[in-house]
């Protein structure tokens, strides 16, 4: 028998109940978000408060993301093990604990732990957002519910550099933990008070050796992407650690799907693969997977371009991003209102053509285009995104039944988090390759700058083509998800 805590799945219309969830976990994704785009602006703060290298510092993020590669994987298991309530204190915790060991951290390492637990719960935050609204709202609503989620996917990530400037610049960088850790506690305790528990619960217990395939496949992967470039993104020969941690990464994912394929004949799965067999969410999957290596490559080589080909200041840069992030998450309700009535064609094809149109736009860029130029072109690509994301979150879970959305939210989350490094690493490498070709050719620092920021978004633009087709093949799914070979 169910629970009385437990809220219903799919019911007809979104309950009050159910809404209360979905804010609360919009709350705290939000607060997890903003936390972690605001890390990047203080390396330099740190790298002089801390009296460390830049190669050290830059552990603080890339251990951040090692974490979120290792344990979002696991999730998909734990939100079918684990009720919500669970599953939200236990991820909210560590997201509190390490924000508080963050703010009192006497040292480098000890901030370097930190970053660690918070990556932990943040981890767990937008898989369990994912998981929840798909169980919770009817498939007719999904669309306007899902735009809410893009207003903290866009939001965040904008607002949270402008915010750590401003703080570094008056209360110094333990307060960009000290300001978030009072938000995160209140969202604890809410959540703890009023979060009720959705879906139906697995009893399988969890295989050791699938967690074990996981953290190496995931965590070596994402690591040797993240060493492609060399340090400071200067061209250099990939070295033995890059090729050993992604040899290590193929191997263990490649074991980790083979014990997948058997585990979950049993429904024993820590990753049930069985999501691919969904044809609506594999072809999705495959857009999302290009848009992100886009997106997050472009995201990273354009910042570069602007302060060393252009000679924009941090501030200039920021301000330029943060028009088209808000419009991307503005816009989020009506993109979502319009997938409801119309589905995913009238969204995702105009969203490929304007993203294919400004990456071929931004490779005609050099280093005397002024930033006004730029920021429409910056503008209009984010909005390209917009018509893209939502629509595409929305269209491949709503491919799967209930019992595999957690699954589904853990791969699509897992997923970004691999495109998005693959991206900026084969982005900045083809960038400083090309940059320091013509530096030795006799180019200025400006001119070769922007000569290898047209070679990076030359192949940006060549690979966006592809979402083309995935833009007329995705479908928006019915309101009932038949399995593979049955129905129709």
């Amino acid at each position: 028998m169910a629970s009385t805590d437990t809220i219903p799945s799919a019911p007809a219309s979104i309950t009050p109940q159910a809404q209360r969830v979905i804010w609360l976990l919009l709350g705290a994704a939000f607060v997890a978000i903003l936390n972690e785009t605001t890390m990047g602006v203080a390396i330099d703060h740190l790298i002089d408060d801390l009296s460390i290298t830049a190669s050290a510092a830059q552990w603080l993020t890339t251990a951040f993301m090692l974490t979120m590669a290792v344990v979002i994987p696991i999730t998909g298991f734990l939100l079918r093990r684990l009720t919500t309530r669970v599953i939200f204190v236990t991820a909210m915790s560590l997201f509190s604990l390490g924000t508080l060991v963050a703010f009192l951290a006497p040292g480098f390492e000890v901030l370097l732990v930190a970053r660690v637990i918070q990556a932990s719960g943040t981890a767990i935050m937008m898989p369990l957002l994912m998981t929840t609204l798909m169980t919770v709202v009817p498939a007719h609503e999904r669309g306007r519910m899902m735009g809410r989620v893009s207003i903290v996917m866009a939001l965040a990530p904008a607002l949270g550099p402008t915010l750590a400037g401003v703080i570094l610049d008056t209360l110094g960088w333990r307060w960009i933990f000290g300001v978030v850790l009072p938000i995160a506690i209140v969202a604890l305790v809410v959540g703890a008070l009023w979060i009720r528990n959705v879906g139906e619960q697995s009893h399988a217990r969890i295989d050791a050796l699938s967690v074990v395939l996981s953290a190496f496949g995931f965590g070596g992967l994402v690591y040797g992407l993240s060493q492609i470039g060399g340090e400071g993104g200067a061209a250099s020969s990939p070295s033995a650690t890059l090729w050993i941690s992604l040899i290590v990464g193929v191997v263990a994912l490649t074991l980790l799907v083979l014990r997948q394929l058997r585990l979950q004949r049993d429904d024993r799965a820590l990753l049930d693969l069985r999501v691919f067999s969904y044809r609506n969410f594999t072809i999705s999957l495959l857009q999302f997977t290009i848009l992100s290596f886009a997106f997050f490559g472009a995201i990273t080589v354009l910042p570069l371009y602007l302060q060393r080909a252009v000679g924009a200041d941090a501030l200039t840069t920021g301000l330029l991003l943060l028009p088209g992030s808000l419009l991307m998450g503005l816009t989020g309700p009506l993109i979502g209102a319009i997938y409801d009535k119309w589905g995913t064609r009238v969204l995702l094809i105009p969203g490929a053509l304007i993203v294919i149109a400004v990456l071929w736009g931004l490779t005609f860029v050099d280093a005397n285009t002024s930033i006004w130029v730029l920021l429409p072109i910056i503008t209009v690509m984010f909005v390209g995104l917009a018509l893209s994301f939502p629509p595409l979150f929305t269209a491949s879970l709503g491919s799967l039944p209930p019992h595999l959305y957690a699954y589904g939210s853990a791969i699509l989350s897992t997923v970004q988090q691999v495109a998005g490094a693959a991206g900026v690493a084969v982005l900045v490498t083809l960038m400083a390759t090309s940059t320091a070709n013509a530096s030795a050719n006799g180019a200025s620092p400006n001119e070769a700058w922007a000569s290898g920021t047209h070679t990076a978004f030359v192949f940006a633009a060549v690979v966006s083509i592809l979402t083309i087709v995935g833009a007329l093949m995705v479908r928006k799914p019915a309101d009932t998800i038949e399995m593979p070979g049955v129905g129709h």
